[in-house]
């Protein structure tokens, strides 16, 4: 069987995102109008693997959906991109988890049903897909509690064949900020947090001490997300900056998925932390010029000429 690049294991459900000035909702049988309604692919680890694909990497997916037309919707439009969905698990007795966000120009609020998404285990991932991929990726960390007991052995089972692992840990919905990441983050090579991420799990109020500090934890790197600042990276002693590109932002959904997209394919490809860095910028920044995850993300030489064009990463 062929080598994999890259698999991601993670959340798959669609975003519904409604989109306005004032997407703000009122109770009491209010009807209020959005601007706009848009079913796209949603999940952090599936937007990463679209990323990936996009970008030219061998990428294979493991998730969990409903048999039902969100889970359909998913898997078809996963395979289109260009990610191997066949290892995906479909559960006939489980709905496809979904997410609506309500988007306006400054800021998002984010309500998702996690469905079929908390019942994914690591036993629905095939030992031989690990043995093949040369990185492994998670996303969603504290989605997914069924996950979370079994990702040391994966991660251990992954360097025993000679890959790296990296983890996203996005939101806590609970806002505990444990499950055992602490303990994961030991066999967890590459860490990709954003700032508020970082800074909560730390105890550690600026990104860099944050970044420094998660070091310490075990992960050899730390990519710390900053938004329309970029991103910092944090390894082996130095500090890196880099700088996003100035886009004409439409939504920011998925943007981190992204630019965790362009940092694996830099490093994959034999990057600099630096070049892969600024990669992982163009790319977040790139796929906001668009509505939902996916639609804008930027393909290589795409990429590569916005960091060209803008000096991101000097």
């Amino acid at each position: 069987m062929p080598r994999v690049d890259l698999l991601v294991i993670g959340d798959c459900n669609p975003d519904l995102i409604l989109s306005g000035e004032d997407v703000t909702p009122a109770f009491g049988q209010v009807e209020r109008l959005v601007d706009r309604a848009t079913l796209v692919v949603g999940g952090s680890a599936a937007i990463v693997a679209c990323g990936a694909a996009r970008l030219g990497l061998r990428t294979a997916f493991v998730g969990a959906v409903g048999a039902d037309p969100f889970g359909e919707f998913m898997l078809t439009s996963l395979e289109e991109r260009g990610v191997d969905v066949s290892n995906c698990r479909v559960d006939a007795g489980a709905s496809t988890g979904v997410t609506v966000i309500l988007s306006r120009p400054d800021d998002r609020a984010i309500l998702t049903y996690p469905g079929a998404i908390r019942d994914l285990t690591a036993d629905d991932v095939d030992p031989d897909l690990v043995r093949r991929a040369r990185h492994l990726h998670v996303s969603s960390y504290f989605l997914q509690p069924a996950l979370r007991p079994g990702l040391p052995r994966l991660f251990r089972d992954a360097h025993a064949a000679g890959a790296t692992v990296s983890v996203d840990p996005n939101w806590d919905p609970e806002e505990s900020w444990n499950g055992g990441l602490e303990q994961a983050l030991a066999d967890v090579d590459l860490f990709l947090p954003n700032a508020t991420e970082a800074t909560i799990i730390s105890g550690e109020r600026d990104p860099q001490r944050a970044a420094a500090a998660l070091v310490s934890a075990g992960p050899a790197t730390i990519a710390v997300k900053l938004g329309a600042q970029g991103a910092l990276v944090v390894s082996g002693g130095q500090t890196i900056r880099a700088q996003a590109p100035d886009v004409v932002v439409v939504d920011a959904t998925g943007a981190g998925d992204s630019f965790d997209a362009g940092f694996l394919t830099g490093t994959l490809t034999g990057r600099s932390l630096e070049d892969s860095l600024a990669l992982g910028c163009a790319c977040g920044s790139l796929s906001t010029r668009a509505v939902g995850g996916t639609a804008a993300q930027p393909t290589l030489d795409e990429a590569r000429q916005a960091v060209r064009t803008t000096g991101a990463g000097r």
